[in-house]
């Protein structure tokens, strides 16, 4: 029963491994090869290599996506709006949320917030002292050819495992959507009598779908070109101590996570709806949102990248006189280019699919996709609300591979 508590943590299971595996995936590229094969030479088994020489490697990477996991869990609310509601229960996100309704209680939805501050600090304080003063980076950048690891009697068990993943995250749900979007009745066995096509051209041939397409791509692009870069300055500064009270910008930059969308909207909609600065009614209110909202994320993916790129490689290019620019642009932007661009990729697709924020501060003229998808939902219109979500689908495929043409880097893997 997908309309309970095991139900809802199941989907919000899948909605934050991604963001783990990435990081993770971004990291490993990282580690040189010849480590490993150090350790194998001088007798190592391959268990004891992945527990002494990679495992430390990624802690970082891990820590950082464990911590992301459990701030995306608290702080997600369209899940538990959809699942848990109609299940009769809350989560903080809705009970929030519930606050908001008429009549507004802002003072007790303010005290409901308290302890997501609490969580934030006391994870990120556990992070702080898993690694204590321990740095984890390679000197030499990338090492040489990826070699396959012989998996021997593991290999089905791990190919089931890979493959019950996809299933549950990607195949089943997108099969699902693909058999409603064709379907008269989505319900009912794929036949012949039940096959249309009436769904798309009700959905693209109405006026406000096509507006709100628009408005979300406008957005979508802003804010992940802004936020990529803004996120990527902030954990150079952080990593390489530039300023004092580089921990204090880093707990700032992670701390939008903690706040969720619906209090940030409301704030957002009360400060911006009055002079001196009124953005309400325009995309401008739905950018500060979805960009403040982001923050976390690219952050958390920028200082991953950064983490494993060793101030040393820097150091010696300044030794040979080059500038701190020169050395950024020649040593540290290629080293960290993989990771960057997977910020983009991150902030982009998490703008496309944002719904607690853009609830509130939308207007007719400023809809974007997840807002129609909603508004479907409220009405039954599922075969509609299939095409939407395919065709948002879409869109993240060609986010990732647009960057991977253009840039020649594998976004979401490692490269042979």
């Amino acid at each position: 029963n997908i309309f309970s508590m095991p139900g809802l943590i199941f989907v919000v299971s899948i909605y934050t491994f991604p963001y783990v595996f990435i990081m993770l995936a971004n990291t490993l590229e990282l580690i040189a090869s010849d480590l490993e094969d150090a350790a194998s030479i001088l007798g190592a088994s391959r268990v004891r290599v992945a527990l002494t020489v990679t495992l430390p490697m990624v802690l970082p990477a891990i820590l950082s996506g464990f911590v992301l996991a459990v701030l995306q869990a608290l702080a997600l609310f369209g899940s538990p709006a959809i699942l848990a509601l109609p299940a009769g229960f809350h989560t903080i996100t809705t009970q929030i949320w519930a606050l908001f309704q008429y009549p507004p209680k802002v003072e007790m939805a303010a005290a409901f917030s308290v302890p997501l501050f609490l969580a934030t600090a006391l994870l990120l304080l556990i992070q702080k002292q898993l690694l204590g003063r321990r740095g984890y980076a390679t000197i030499g950048g990338k090492g040489g050819a990826r070699r396959r690891i012989p998996l021997g009697p593991w290999r089905l068990p791990a190919l089931a495992g890979c493959l019950g993943v996809m299933a549950c995250s990607i195949f089943l749900p997108y099969g699902i959507l693909a058999k409603a979007a064709v379907a008269r009745a989505w319900a009912q066995p794929l036949a012949a009598e039940n096959l249309t096509l009436a769904n798309f051209a009700l959905t693209f041939g109405h006026g406000a779908t096509r507006s709100a397409i628009v408005n979300t791509l406008e957005l979508g692009i802003m804010t992940a070109c802004v936020g990529a870069g803004l996120a990527a300055l902030l954990a150079y500064v952080v990593n390489r101590k530039l300023i004092p009270g580089h921990q204090l910008l880093a707990f700032l930059a992670l701390a939008p996570v903690v706040i969720p969308g619906v209090v940030l909207a409301v704030a957002l909609f009360v400060a911006y709806t009055r002079p001196p600065l009124v953005l309400y009614g325009s995309l401008w209110i739905l950018f500060v949102a979805y960009l403040t909202k982001e923050m976390p994320v690219g952050y958390s993916q920028s200082d991953a990248t950064f983490k494993g790129v060793h101030p040393e490689l820097e150091e010696a290019g300044r030794i040979l006189g080059a500038g701190r620019l020169r050395v950024l642009g020649e040593i540290t932007a290629p080293l960290a280019r993989s990771g960057i661009i997977a910020t983009w990729c991150f902030v982009f697709i998490g703008v496309i699919r944002e719904l607690s924020a853009s609830i509130i501060l939308f207007t007719p003229n400023t809809k974007v996709i997840s807002v129609v998808i909603f508004d479907l939902k409220e009405e039954g219109q599922f075969g509609a609300i299939a095409v939407l979500g395919l065709f948002m689908l879409g869109m993240t495929l060609a986010a990732v591979v647009v960057m991977q043409t253009l840039l020649g880097r594998d976004v979401i893997g490692t490269k042979d």
